[in-house]
């Protein structure tokens, strides 16, 4: 449900959105779709959001995609291992739009330097 809403906003808001159900997916479809930014759930099932992260960042064909963590669990460390996994930012649910709008543009700014 989270999934779905935060999508349709960021459709709203401009953007194409590619969903995966989970992280071994969502590994898949980075490296058929090469999006310009991932929005990382730490909490996947399958293969979790900390284990795709390190195999985008390792393959050289989704390594300079920029990654922002997004999760429920802000527990003391979380940030500093989503860094750790390859994460390029971090974010806290439930989302403030507005702040991940702030961070998806300038992941994007920061790509494209």
């Amino acid at each position: 449900m989270n999934r779905d809403m935060l999508s349709r906003r960021l459709s709203r808001s401009g953007y194409r959105v590619v969903m995966a159900e989970d992280g071994r997916r969502g590994v898949d479809l980075a490296l058929e779709e090469r999006p310009d930014v991932i929005l990382m759930d730490l909490s996947l099932p399958v293969l979790d959001g900390w284990e795709a992260t390190r195999l985008l960042k390792s393959s050289p064909e989704t390594r300079h995609i920029p990654v922002i963590a997004l999760t429920a669990h802000a527990m003391a460390g979380d940030q500093e291992k989503a860094y750790e996994a390859g994460c390029d930012d971090f974010d806290t649910k439930p989302v403030v739009m507005a702040r991940l709008l702030d961070k998806i543009n300038a992941a994007l700014a920061n790509r494209n330097e």
